[in-house]
């Protein structure tokens, strides 16, 4: 993908005039660089935690149009009469119908926070976060494409239903780096119908009601969704003591504390309730919060998240 990390870069400096001064060019054209030239590993990455879940996930089912037997049901009165299986029926009592299986394709939306706040990585972590959220994106891509289902980068992309879809989501991802970097986490839900399933992967440390609206948004139009929280464990823990500065990676500004250790309560606190707050909005509209922690292994949170998509419900920490 080296000519994809070209036009990222390329897309990067012509889009940033004007975005943030010297800072926010700067930032975005290492970002979109970085982006585009990680991926072809990301991929690769991607692939063997996919293998974890691969045989467990199976294409939705249900009665319908098709050649494949599905079930007898009973006959119900006020149907044709040709609808009944005779064969069937003259072995018992009742009258029965042959119903037939339709396979109808899922369509998987994802998306992935991509901003520079992701772009962090303790000495305790594997990956950066946003790395993380790639790997867990692009192996959902690829198993879902393995199992028929149709997959698209919400915001991004139409839903694709392709052996490669991780490949071409991919690419997509590598094109549109500049932006991604930039753009609200939780992008426009618009293109996203009822039935789908909505995996949104990120820190989601943005302020909580932006997130409540989202997501009640979906859920009005009877989309299940995931919300995969992806953290370093250094912000879980706040170990940080004596005189500290904290940057913020999307604008620059500085904080200094002259002994960080008197914020750690305060932090742990805050951040406990905002992921209580998530976790009720889940609750609350049937959705499910798994949390993921970057020094652990990718598979694990795979497994969670797979179980939530095969029908299980989810609320795990990983």
């Amino acid at each position: 993908m080296a000519s994809l990390a070209e036009t990222a870069t390329a897309r990067a400096r012509s889009s940033s005039a004007g975005a943030g001064g010297d800072f926010g060019i700067e930032r975005r054209l290492v970002d979109a660089k970085s982006l585009a030239d990680g991926l072809p590993d990301l991929l690769v990455e991607a692939s063997r935690v996919a293998q974890t879940v691969i045989a467990g996930w199976h294409g939705r089912r249900r009665p319908g149009q098709g050649e494949t037997f599905w079930q007898f049901r009973p006959f119900i009165d006020g149907e044709p009469a040709q609808r009944v299986d005779w064969r069937r029926s003259a072995r018992d009592d009742h009258l029965f119908v042959r119903e037939r299986e339709w396979e109808a394709a899922h369509t998987l939306w994802l998306t992935a926070d991509l901003s520079a706040s992701m772009v962090y990585r303790s000495k305790l972590a594997t990956a950066t976060k946003r790395d993380r959220a790639l790997v867990l994106l692009l192996a959902l891509a690829e198993v879902a494409a393995r199992a028929g289902e149709r997959v698209g980068l919400l915001g991004l992309s139409r839903p694709i239903a392709s052996r490669n879809a991780a490949e071409r989501l991919a690419a997509t991802l590598a094109v549109e780096a500049a932006d991604e970097a930039s753009r609200s986490a939780l992008p426009d839900p618009r293109d996203v119908r009822r039935f789908s399933d909505v995996v949104a992967i990120g820190d989601l440390l943005d302020p909580l009601p932006a997130t409540v609206a989202w997501v009640e948004t979906l859920a009005r139009r009877g989309v299940q969704g995931t919300l995969v929280q992806v953290l370093d464990p250094v912000e879980e823990t706040f170990p940080f003591d004596g005189r500290t500065e904290f940057r913020d990676p999307e604008t620059g500004e500085r904080i200094v504390a002259g002994r960080a250790e008197t914020w750690a309560e305060a932090y742990r606190s805050a951040l406990a309730a905002h992921r209580d707050a998530l976790s009720n909005l889940c609750r609350r509209v049937g959705w499910s919060l798994v949390v993921h922690h970057t020094d652990r292994p990718a598979s694990e949170v795979m497994i969670a998240i797979h179980a939530r998509l095969a029908g299980g419900a989810v609320r795990a920490g990983t």
